[in-house]
C-alpha cells in the first residue's frame, strides 16, 4: 500500500508509448526503506537505513529516533554511530513504520511498484509480478496493418523463396500457412547495445545498418528493433489479429 503523505517515483507516461510492446519489470527486488516523520510542517520522508545499522530487526528500528539525510537514517538512539556518519545526517526524526519497497527495471530504467508492510508480503507481491521464465511475455502476435505493403511483400518473398528461412540478421522467418500469418523469431534479444557487444561483438548500430544492407525494409527493422528491445522472442504478423496501441498503422 502507497502511503498518501508522500509523492513516490512513477513511471515516465512516455515509456511505454515509444515502445509498446515493453511489458513487465525486470531485476525485481525489495528495498526496506523507514518512513520518517520529523517537523511538524513537514510530510514524512522514506530514507534506507544505511548498511552499518542493516543488521537491526524492524523492532529495533520503528518508532525509534534517527537522524537522517537525503540518502540514509541512522537510528540515534541505543546506537554507536561513527563521527563520521554523524556529520553527514544534518536532520533528526522518528520512524514511525518500516516499508518494504518492491522494485523493478522496465528497458533499463528504475521502477517503484509498490509499498508493504512486511517482507513476506513484499516477497509475494514480487513473486505474482514473475514468471517461471522470468519474463512476461516473450510471443505477440500483431496486425499487418502495422507493416507496409512493401514490408509485407519482402516477408512473403522470402518464406517462399528461402526453405531453411534463415536470414543471418538475427531474426529468422517462418509461415503460418493456416492463418496466413508470417512469423519471426527474434535471436540475441534484448537488442541492447551492452547485450549485443557480449554476443556479436558490435552495437546495435552495426546490427541495424547490416539488416537495411542486406535488402530488409525500413519499416520491418523498426518494428523488429522495438520488440527486441522489449525481449520479445517471437513475433507473428497476422491480418486478423488486434492492432497494438501505440505502433505506428500503414493500413487498416
Amino acid at each position: 500500500m502507497e502511503n498518501p503523505h508522500e509523492p513516490r517515483p512513477q513511471a515516465p507516461a512516455t515509456l511505454t508509448a515509444s515502445n509498446p510492446f515493453a511489458r513487465g519489470y525486470d531485476n525485481r527486488h525489495i528495498e526496506r526503506q523507514l518512513l520518517i516523520t520529523y517537523e511538524d510542517d513537514c510530510p514524512p520522508c522514506f530514507r534506507p537505513v544505511h548498511d552499518s545499522q542493516a543488521h537491526l530487526s524492524d523492532d529495533g528500528l520503528q518508532l525509534f529516533p534517527c537522524l537522517f539525510n537525503d540518502e540514509f537514517a541512522l537510528i540515534s538512539e541505543g546506537q554507536s554511530i561513527p563521527d563520521e556518519l554523524d556529520k553527514r545526517c544534518q536532520s533528526t526524526g522518528l520512524v514511525r513504520q518500516i516499508i518494504y519497497a518492491v522494485m523493478g527495471e522496465m528497458l533499463n530504467e528504475r521502477h517503484y511498484l509498490g509499498d508493504l508492510y512486511s517482507l513476506e508480503e513484499a516477497q509475494a507481491m514480487a513473486h505474482r509480478l514473475s514468471f517461471e521464465t522470468g519474463h512476461y511475455s516473450r510471443a505477440w502476435e500483431i496486425s499487418t496493418a502495422h507493416l507496409p505493403e512493401e514490408s509485407m511483400l519482402y516477408l512473403e518473398e522470402w518464406v517462399s523463396h528461402f526453405a531453411l528461412r534463415q536470414t543471418g540478421l538475427l531474426f529468422e522467418l517462418f509461415t503460418l500457412p493456416d492463418c496466413c500469418g508470417i512469423g519471426c523469431k527474434l535471436i540475441g534479444t534484448p537488442w541492447t547495445d551492452e547485450n549485443l557487444l557480449n554476443i556479436e561483438g558490435n552495437r546495435y548500430s552495426s546490427l541495424r545498418q547490416e539488416q537495411l544492407d542486406a535488402g530488409t525494409p525500413e519499416a520491418l527493422v523498426n518494428v523488429l528493433y522495438l520488440a527486441a528491445l522489449a525481449d520479445v522472442r517471437l513475433l507473428i504478423f497476422d491480418p486478423d489479429a488486434a492492432v497494438l496501441d501505440g505502433l505506428a498503422i500503414f493500413d487498416e
